[in-house]
């Protein structure tokens, strides 16, 4: 369909030029695929006047789908009837002819078409070499395409010059605006997870919510993390089995429009990286999402957001992490856990351990004891013994750790939860 171009603009830049009648003729259209056509069906009852007129008008009909004449899309293809939008990510094409009007040739034509966006100006001509001559009747036809990566205002400049049979120099040129319009809406929410065995490799969860802002479907074809350099990623968005591997979003993974879907992955950080005590505590950037989606006949669109930065876990100077714990205890029986204490300080410690016993959680053996001296990044496992008093699930709470150096005390509440059973109490009761 042709673009809408802003002629005036070229006039209030050169009056002179505005004042000359050209030879050439400048027509810019905008290359997009046809839709499907659509016609409302007009039915009645058997009883009614008409009887069946409208069915036999609408199996007469050559758009409608035959044995199907009342659905609403039909077997045509229609063009475009209006610009239409244009969304981030896609490929803008547009047809450039020039022709020549007159009944003389045309010399040293040369068409130039540049993209103008809010931040930089793109050279979109195939070719910067000009056509020796032009005859009457005849037109230089040119196809370009441009990725669309930014929002907002973009204006298409088509730039023609040329020579006249008296060898005067002529030149002229059109503004084409159009907006650019988000196609997506992506948020991402950031989880910290402590791994079972390490104080170091921590997991991060990442959730990226993806919502439809268009007026049309979209089939999702990708919807990928690229993380960065420190750190692998496993995607969570498949249903695996025995035979195959299904996505949790179904076989035919549409969007409709205003519809928001969930996209989980687990980022978890290399081993090189991981064997390094504090290096991940400060890891903020985590990598960028790569979406690819495809509309009506097959339209194809990619976003790729900047790169996504979590907050770093506030670890303090001393960490307390769980190497060992049962899942489930008898009550009034003890049992064991493992500690591991780490230095994320860039000082040596000296570390004292105290036990405190809550409503439910009962520690045994020695509190207040040293546990000596700890250089920066260092680790330190501990095996503990404590009991419940109460069922249920418990959180294991009551241990501090006090650096007598500083003479600075460490809380650590909630550490984990186990669950209490009691082994005298049959299933029946």
């Amino acid at each position: 369909m042709p673009l809408k171009g802003q002629a005036s603009a070229a006039d209030k830049m050169d009056v002179n030029q505005a004042k000359q009648e050209h030879l050439l003729a400048l027509k810019v259209m905008r290359l997009t695929k046809p839709t499907l056509f659509t016609n409302m069906p007009v039915t009645c009852e058997d009883q009614d006047l008409p009887g069946d007129s409208f069915i036999r008008l609408m199996k007469d009909d050559p758009s409608t789908v035959k044995g199907a004449e009342t659905l609403i899309l039909g077997e045509m293809l229609t063009l475009p009837q209006n610009f239409g939008n244009i969304f981030l990510g896609e490929t803008f094409s547009s047809y450039i002819s020039v022709h020549n009007d007159s009944i003389q040739v045309v010399k040293d034509i040369l068409v130039k078409a540049d993209l103008q966006t809010s931040s930089q100006r793109l050279n979109l001509s195939a070719s910067n070499s000009a056509v020796s001559e032009l005859n009457p009747e005849c037109c230089i036809d040119d196809v370009i395409h441009h990725e669309v990566k930014e929002i907002g205002t973009h204006i298409l400049v088509c730039a023609v010059s040329y020579t006249t049979q008296s060898g005067e120099k002529l030149y002229f040129r059109k503004f084409f605006k159009f907006q650019v319009l988000k196609p997506l809406d992506v948020k991402t929410k950031f989880y910290n997870a402590e791994s079972d065995l390490s104080s170091v490799t921590d997991e991060v969860f990442l959730e990226a919510q993806i919502q439809n802002i268009t007026t049309s479907p979209m089939f999702m074809e990708k919807v990928s993390l690229e993380p960065s350099m420190m750190y692998n990623v496993t995607e969570l968005n498949n249903v695996t089995s025995a035979d195959d591997s299904e996505s949790t979003f179904g076989k035919m993974s549409y969007l409709q429009p205003l519809d928001t879907r969930q996209y989980l992955y687990c980022l978890k950080p290399k081993p090189e990286f991981a064997e390094k005590a504090g290096v991940i505590k400060g890891v903020t950037v985590i990598g960028k999402l790569d979406i690819v989606w495809k509309t009506n006949l097959g339209e194809r669109g990619r976003l790729q957001t900047s790169q996504l930065q979590r907050m770093a876990p506030g670890y303090g100077d001393v960490r307390l992490s769980l190497e060992l714990i049962p899942d489930t205890v008898n009550l009034e029986e003890p049992f064991d856990i493992t500690c591991k204490i780490t230095n994320c300080s860039e000082r040596i410690m000296d570390l004292l351990l105290e036990m405190c016993n809550t409503r439910s959680i009962h520690w045994c053996g020695v509190s207040g004891r040293q546990l000596g001296k700890l250089s920066p990044s260092a680790s330190l496992s501990i095996p503990l013994k404590l009991l419940s008093s109460v069922q249920g699930l418990q959180s294991i709470s009551g241990l501090r750790l006090t650096d007598v150096f500083l003479k600075r005390t460490y809380e650590y509440d909630d550490i984990a939860q186990v669950c209490v059973v009691c082994p005298y109490t049959s299933p029946e009761s």
